[in-house]
């Protein structure tokens, strides 16, 4: 019962609180635009392909691919859930599962180059550019 009663007042409170998704903020121009900086590795040998210079290409990609997760980790965050399970005061299990979730604009790639057997991508974002972006496309 108690838990239906707090249902309805959650749903009764956001229905209160929205103006019909017509929501606008005011947003100042900050008086400082850091550089956000993030570095992807993809090591070659485990990568799909019947070529070295396949394998290599896809550790490439790959690589750039995780420099861009990490950079969307510093701006969105991460996403954590975990659980542990005991039995009689004894630990039986621990799970802990991350995500990320997010669209990051206007990151390049300052540079990509091998490092053992691993590729090696950097990129970064400077949010100035990402204001401009978002400016332009009237979001702000």
């Amino acid at each position: 019962m108690f838990r239906r009663s707090f249902m309805l007042l959650c749903v009764v409170g956001m229905a209160a609180c929205s103006n019909n998704g017509v929501t606008r903020y005011q947003v100042e121009e900050p008086e400082r635009f850091p550089v956000l900086h993030a570095v992807g590795y993809a090591i070659v040998d485990v990568q799909p392909g019947p070529s070295k210079s396949e394998k290599v290409l896809q550790a490439l990609r790959a690589s750039k691919l995780d420099a861009y997760r990490e950079l969307t980790e510093q701006v969105y965050g991460q996403s954590l859930q975990g659980g542990t399970t005991l039995r009689d005061a004894v630990q039986t299990s621990n799970q802990l599962q991350a995500s990320v979730d997010g669209m990051v604009r206007g990151a390049r790639v300052v540079r990509s180059y091998p490092l053992d057997n691993m590729y090696a991508t950097e990129l970064e974002l400077d949010t100035r550019v990402l204001f401009d972006l978002y400016r332009l496309q009237g979001a702000l």
